[in-house]
């Protein structure tokens, strides 16, 4: 690790003036992502900008309905927070089936949206690495890519996001409000990550001196008809191969509303509205959610090692909608598949 200047902010006023003083400093909250990072040289930051005691702390209804998280609310904190609970359980579910126990308790709300790809040939740097260095190459496309990408990636990067949570936030139509330099704005959560493109360095959307204040969820929950279903190498404290966030909204027997988001498949948390739109007005059943899987699927494409994973997203995704219409969704604490 190399060595570097440690500050703490007062205020978030003070934390965006300082990072806009250095280019190349971090914010840094309960570093769970981040030290790991430096440790193995992949991040080398001049200055750490400690905001773990700005205070976004809250969780709180807003005017409109919904709820608002701040930037700072660990995930187990939110993960058993009564309005998530009771109101939003997808996401609750969503944090649940990440990392362990002790991660959550430090991890914070922001800095999961923050993650950065756990890509092995990333957290190499004796290998190349486009998200790394920009134009050096990727050893992923022709070295071992079975955790790889098979929906979005481009030439330079098949990396996956690492995320549950905001897999959740993603079905769920979540905001992120961010503040820098030039003031406060609002990012709908599909635009918060970026596909790689010719820029897989650029994991966000987020100028270099803001700070994300909040995520805000809409007053629609799903909370009767909602499934979080995570496939994985092993039961616990593993990134998922695939992953699926599931909320539907049943009228008189039909689907009013669908939501559907994947994990572990894409640079970022996977929707494709025309999925949900074809599920809309139909009967929920095998039928319909395998015509669902099959939009939200068509533009798959495998490399070597990761084809499996396009029938195991077809069958995940058939298997959540199908928990979600049963109103019995996967419960994190029992590895059976329900």
């Amino acid at each position: 690790m190399n060595n570097f200047d440690y500050v703490r902010a007062c205020d978030v006023a003070e934390a965006v003036k300082m990072k806009a003083a250095t280019p190349h400093a971090k914010f840094i909250a309960g570093g769970t992502n981040l030290i790991d990072l430096m440790k193995y040289h992949v991040e080398q930051p001049r200055r750490l900008i400690d905001i773990s005691r700005l205070p976004l702390t809250a969780v709180e209804e807003t005017s409109a309905g919904g709820v608002r998280i701040g930037a700072l609310v660990p995930n187990s904190t939110l993960a058993y927070h009564s309005l998530i609970e009771s109101r939003y359980p997808l996401l609750a579910s969503a944090i649940l089936a990440g990392a362990s126990a002790q991660l959550r308790n430090m991890a914070s709300t922001g800095g999961n949206l923050l993650q950065r790809t756990r890509c092995a040939y990333f957290y190499d740097v004796a290998t190349p690495c486009n998200k790394r260095t920009p134009g050096a190459g990727c050893s992923a496309t022709g070295g071992l890519n079975r955790n790889h990408a098979i929906l979005g990636a481009s030439a330079d990067c098949i990396a996956t996001h690492p995320s549950d949570m905001c897999v959740a936030l993603a079905a769920l139509n979540a905001t992120v409000q961010v503040t820098g330099a030039q003031g406060e704005r609002a990012i709908p959560f599909a635009d918060f990550h970026r596909l790689p493109g010719d820029r897989p360095d650029l994991d966000n959307t987020l100028r270099a001196d803001e700070i994300i204040l909040a995520v805000v969820l809409p007053p629609q929950g799903f909370a009767a008809n909602h499934s979080y279903l995570k496939l994985r190498d092993r039961l616990s404290y593993a990134f998922a191969l695939v992953s699926v966030a599931a909320a539907l909204e049943l009228d008189g027997g039909r689907i009013g509303e669908a939501r559907l988001a994947l994990g572990g498949v894409a640079h970022k948390p996977w929707r494709n509205e025309a999925a949900e739109n074809a599920l809309r007005g139909q009967a929920p059943g095998h039928e319909a959610f395998g015509r669902a899987a099959d939009i939200l699927l068509k533009d798959a494409r495998h490399v070597a090692h990761n084809a499996f994973k396009v029938p195991l997203a077809r069958r995940a995704i058939i298997r959540t909608l199908t928990q979600a219409a049963s109103g019995t969704p996967q419960i994190q604490s029992i590895k059976t598949i329900r």
